[in-house]
């Protein structure tokens, strides 16, 4: 459970001024987890704390303090005596009034519920979060809530579902912080099972494709060929990329330079693709390659600031040849 920043972003742009209710507290038999949340608008809501009369009457109490302009509220909650629901725990929730001005910033929102100070536990979560990275779990600390804050995922874009591109894709898979777009000329050319999170683009005409791609997306091209290769690298030009990469030889990327100068595009902006890819000291085996390249991926990604990958960093980059 983490504090969807874009997400709430988004309703309070559809909606105007929310309430967000999040378990903060739990003991017992509980319908949820702490760090589950239901966010409250007049005439909606979205997600939830577990249904029932507990969720029933947290709402309605969201709903009063937007009515009221209240910005923040906490009661424990017995679910037996309170709510008469069978669960026999106990909860503790937060009521959040929250506008486009008032949501957090950074990795992790921590705040006070009544004015606590801050502990020196508290300190030290904060300071590990925000000197190594380390994205706390939900929890109700010294009376102050902390929550880690859903950082946007970086997207990335496959171009090609062979052997190499399959193993590239089951290699970023189990990295954090990246929405992996997968594109190749048509069904068959995907595998029969497309990981969990990941995006398949069959798209026919697939340098047309390239008008889809987010600007700050990170492309890695390796397609079944050339020709192929060389309109998607001209279309990604023409569209804007925060970076890519091209599978290939130096004679190949030779060839495609001048081409792409041929086809209008400076020099400055075609050296931004970077080919040949990859490490070739770790070899040419499929999984070996994607290796590599998604070293080259996470370095990329970090040094933009995307994603859930770290902070801007610096790294040698060494490159694959192959076509």
């Amino acid at each position: 459970m983490t504090f969807d920043r874009a997400h709430l972003a988004t309703l309070i742009a559809d909606h105007g001024p929310v309430v967000r209710v999040v378990v903060a507290q739990v003991a017992g038999s509980t319908p949820r987890e702490v760090g589950a949340s239901v966010t409250v608008w007049p005439e909606g809501q979205d997600g939830t704390i577990g249904g029932g009369t507990l969720e029933y009457k947290a709402v309605a109490t969201a709903r009063a303090m937007l009515t009221q302009g209240r910005d923040i509220a906490t009661r424990t909650v017995a679910l037996g005596p309170d709510m008469g629901q069978c669960c026999g725990g106990r909860v503790r929730l937060l009521w959040e009034r929250f506008t486009e001005t008032s949501l957090p910033e950074g990795d992790t929102f921590c705040r006070p519920i009544a004015g606590a100070p801050a502990t020196l536990k508290v300190q030290q979560i904060q300071n590990r979060a925000r000197n190594q990275g380390d994205a706390p779990s939900p929890a109700l600390v010294d009376g102050w809530m902390i929550e880690p804050i859903t950082t946007t995922p970086a997207p990335v874009w496959i171009w090609g579902a062979g052997h190499v591109g399959r193993a590239l894709v089951a290699t970023l898979t189990a990295l954090p912080g990246l929405a992996i777009t997968w594109v190749d000329t048509g069904p068959d050319r995907f595998p029969g099972t497309i990981p969990e999170g990941v995006t398949a683009l069959p798209a026919p005409n697939i340098a047309e494709a390239t008008r889809f791609a987010p600007t700050n997306a990170h492309h890695i091209v390796m397609t079944y060929s050339h020709a192929l290769d060389q309109a998607i690298c001209d279309g990604l030009l023409t569209r804007g990329f925060a970076s890519a990469g091209l599978i290939g030889s130096d004679t190949k990327w030779a060839r495609f330079r001048k081409r792409l100068q041929q086809s209008g595009h400076p020099f400055a902006e075609i050296d931004r693709i970077r080919c040949p890819i990859g490490d070739k000291v770790l070899g040419k085996h499929p999984a070996a390659i994607a290796l590599g390249v998604a070293a080259d991926i996470v370095r990329d990604v970090a040094r933009a600031g995307d994603g859930a990958l770290g902070d801007k960093g610096t790294g040698n980059d060494r490159r694959l040849s192959g076509d």
